[in-house]
């Protein structure tokens, strides 16, 4: 630990993330950001404010960040929030934020990769949001983050998958990944994704953000959302992991029409015939896409033909993968 009294680091404010100020950090530590892992860093200062003013924090919080990064987001968390734990995969820029964030006894850094898999989050991550959580110091869980791009899309899914009471997040993300997250029936951008993440939250839009305001600048817009989970939501779906699953197929198809989709899944033990009686009584038109169909559909279609959770988990999953990337 720093040998400075803890007190004054506390006081001390966060840095500003300017353009300057990250380049002469970064040069002093040969420090380079990956693409292959999404480093863009936020450095308009008052859209690093909005995003933190859009969490409405206080110190009943505790709060999980994806991506410390450099740890400026990270104290400006913690100068609200009652605890953060933050989740960092790279090497330099872990070290960078332990040093950014040293003498802050309510910050909790972990060097992991938050995801096991595109489908799982990191075991030893959910351990130690467990771990923090039952220490019962805060009331409220907030995920809050400039989300790196590579994992944006897997982390919303899987964090809204697991039973965490989270009662909001705050984050940025690539602009196509918030079209799709927001996304209207019948639309170019609605899919798997929109029907999983809308039938569990509400989604809204905070800001749409041009790539200057980030370093390196990246080639798309990204956009800061907000995503609050809906317990009553939760209670209709009933079982998660079950409609990601059936999601998945359903969407691995998504240019044939719904009877031919689900004919082709089910074969093995519905007839077409049988899929039709079924859609007739949802009172479902076979002839349509899945794109077409409103959320509350495709949660009786689910309902309908979708195997119980255990067995969709134990059964292969030949679907496309990327459907939640």
């Amino acid at each position: 630990m720093d040998s400075k009294p803890r007190s004054a680091q506390l006081n001390h404010p966060s840095p500003r993330q300017t353009l300057s100020y990250l380049r002469n950090l970064f040069d002093e530590r040969g420090i380079r950001p990956k693409n292959k892992l999404g480093q863009n860093f936020l450095i308009d200062l008052n859209l690093i404010d909005l995003l933190v003013r859009s969490a409405e924090l206080d110190r009943s919080d505790f709060v999980l960040e994806i991506g410390c990064g450099t740890g400026s987001l990270t104290t400006r968390l913690a100068e609200q929030a009652g605890l953060v734990l933050g989740v960092e995969v790279d090497a330099a820029f872990f070290a960078l934020a332990q040093e950014m964030v040293q003498g802050r006894d309510n910050v909790v850094l972990l060097h992991a990769d938050v995801l096991r898999n595109k489908n799982e989050l990191n075991p030893t991550v959910l351990a130690k949001v467990d771990e923090l959580w039952r220490q019962g110091r805060c009331a409220r869980m907030k995920l809050v983050s400039n989300l790196p791009y590579a994992v944006a899309t897997p982390v919303i899914a899987n964090f809204l998958l697991t039973d965490l009471p989270l009662e909001r997040m705050t984050v940025t993300v690539q602009w196509e990944i918030a079209e799709r997250l927001m996304a209207a029936p019948g639309t170019k951008d609605y899919g798997a994704l929109a029907v999983l993440v809308q039938s569990l939250a509400d989604v809204r839009l905070i800001r749409k953000l041009p790539p200057s305001v980030f370093w390196p600048k990246p080639e798309v817009a990204s956009a800061m959302v907000f995503i609050r989970p809906v317990p009553a939501k939760r209670e209709r779906v009933g079982q998660p992991k079950r409609l990601r699953h059936f999601l998945r197929a359903l969407y691995a198809h998504r240019r044939k029409n719904l009877r031919g989709v689900l004919a082709s899944l089910y074969a093995s033990r519905l007839s077409k015939e049988e899929v039709d009686r079924q859609l007739a009584e949802l009172g479902i038109d076979g002839s349509v896409r899945a794109e077409d169909l409103t959320i509350e559909q495709h949660l009786r279609l689910c309902q309908a033909f979708a195997p119980p959770e255990e067995e969709s988990a134990s059964s292969p999953d030949t679907s496309d993968s990327s459907t939640f990337e």
